[in-house]
Formats: C-alpha cells, structure tokens, sequence
C-alpha cells in the first residue's frame, strides 16, 4: 500500500468492517486492526518502530508512513548494480553501472575448466565494480542515512558482506529486500514505491 494512499485504505476498512479495535505490537512494527464484523488487517510499520507521536495509533501510523527519510537503496544482480541516495520520494544522487559475466559453459574437459576460471575472474570483478559503487555513492553519507535498503539477487548482494570496507553500510540494512530487475537508473528510480509501502494483512471475519 502506497504511503499516499494509506488514510484512504483505513477509512475503506472502517467503512466496510466497523469502528477496529486497535492495537500496536510489543515491537512498534506492526500495527492491528480488529474490525466490529471481526476483520483483521495487520500493517507491517515501515521503518520500524513506529515512532510518530500524538493522536492514536492509526494517526501515528500515516504520519510515520508519510515521514521523507533519508535512505540509502543498493541493488546488486550477477553482473548489475545500482546505488543511490534518497530522501522521501526524490533520488539525489546515484551511480550504475555492469560488469560482463558469462553464463555457465555445457562443455566439458579442459574447455570447461578455463570457461569455469574466466567466469570466476568475471564473478569477482563485478562483485568488486558493485563494492566500489556502493561505497563511492554511500560511503560518505552513512552518517546521515536513517536506512539502507538491499536488492536485486540476495546471492549476488550477500557475496559483498565480507568486505569490511562496506560494513557501516550493511549495519544500517532494513527490510524489506527488494526483488528487481536488472539494475538500471529506471529501475533504481522507482524503489520507493516499494521501500516507502505499508505491507497489510488482511484476513476476513471467520
């Protein structure tokens, strides 16, 4: 559920199921609605815990959701990265870029041997164009990140983990994981829809 959209989508749920009870979980990420017909729509809290204060929980929830934050996003796919820095909705700046890497050879004997070498080599050398990216764009702005969202291919990502140079950066890692294509600026430029969303649970009256 876009941020924008989510005071609609709770007066929708009121009208169709009754003033909710609501409730906060222990953890401040998720917020309960228990409609008077017994509907249930769980709200995953962006950025948890919620932290907006005043009015009631629902108030909170619109206010914490609609929050512009400053949020670092890396996206890395075998061969493909992106990295940028955002606040809200707006991309203030970026870096993109690929690194060939051939796909698995059917052949067999020595031929396959170097093929498997030579696809290593690539391997590695996209892993490290993606660290350099992620640190360049980054690196210098960790202090005033709120966040770092993760995407791409989790494999591809979690190959990077071992480089210490980019652990203030992994420390700042919140969900959720973004499952994207091909890392191009187009694609870089449209993860708030996702990272800013409200995820809700609905279940209907049993």
């Amino acid at each position: 559920m876009g941020h924008e959209r989510l005071g609609r989508w709770i007066d929708g749920f009121v009208d169709r199921h009754g003033p909710p009870e609501v409730t906060v979980s222990p953890g401040a990420d998720v917020v309960r609605l228990v409609g008077a017909d017994g509907a249930v729509a769980e709200c995953q809290v962006p950025f948890p815990p919620l932290t907006a204060s005043g009015g009631g929980p629902l108030g909170r929830l619109i206010t914490h959701a609609r929050t512009a934050r400053r949020v670092g996003v890396l996206l890395v796919r075998l061969g493909g990265h992106a990295a940028g820095i955002f606040h809200g909705d707006e991309l203030l700046s970026s870096k993109v870029g690929s690194r060939p890497v051939h796909g698995r050879s059917a052949a067999g004997g020595w031929s396959q041997q170097r093929f498997a070498r030579r696809r290593e080599k690539q391997v590695g050398q996209a892993h490290e164009a993606a660290a350099e990216v992620a640190l360049r764009v980054l690196g210098p702005y960790v202090g005033e990140l709120e966040a770092v969202v993760l995407g791409g291919d989790r494999r591809a990502v979690d190959a990077l983990r071992s480089d210490r140079r980019l652990a203030p950066i992994f420390a700042l890692e919140t969900g959720p994981f973004l499952t994207v294509p091909d890392p191009r600026l187009v694609v870089l430029k449209d993860t708030p829809g996702q990272f800013r969303a409200v995820r809700i649970k609905v279940s209907d009256p049993a």
